[in-house]
């Protein structure tokens, strides 16, 4: 449900795209901005949308976002590898992004539910 309302604001609402210069330090705007191209099953905005995040590593080093878009960064190249003739290319990026989440919570505890998605993910692209 949510992600409808979102895809549907998205594309309806221009205004929610326009919301790019905002000051807020963990950059939540971009990452809903994000999701909601991920939802609709637009990848290619979607990762534009999560590498603005990673690019700003400074302002959301301990935000949760700046982990989670790791993340979704390889969620929306994996979406791209099954629906683009770019398709060799997005799985190598999906591949990469999944990685570096891994890397990241590779201390994590490994029942976080998260995790586990993650690795399923990544094994099935693999």
């Amino acid at each position: 449900m949510w992600g409808q309302a979102f895809s549907v604001g998205l594309i309806g609402d221009h205004r929610i795209v326009a919301v790019g210069k905002r000051k807020n330090s963990c950059l939540y705007h971009v990452f809903v901005r994000g999701q909601a191209y991920l939802v609709s099953g637009q990848g290619g905005p979607a990762a534009a949308e999560f590498q603005k995040i990673l690019d700003h590593r400074g302002i959301v080093w301990n935000c949760w976002t700046g982990a989670m878009a790791r993340l979704e960064l390889a969620r929306a190249n994996a979406l791209q590898a099954r629906s683009s003739e770019d398709a060799d290319a997005a799985r190598v990026r999906a591949l990469a992004a999944y990685k570096d989440f891994l890397t990241l919570w590779k201390d994590a505890d490994p029942d976080i539910p998260i995790l586990r998605e993650a690795k399923a993910e990544y094994a099935k692209l693999e």
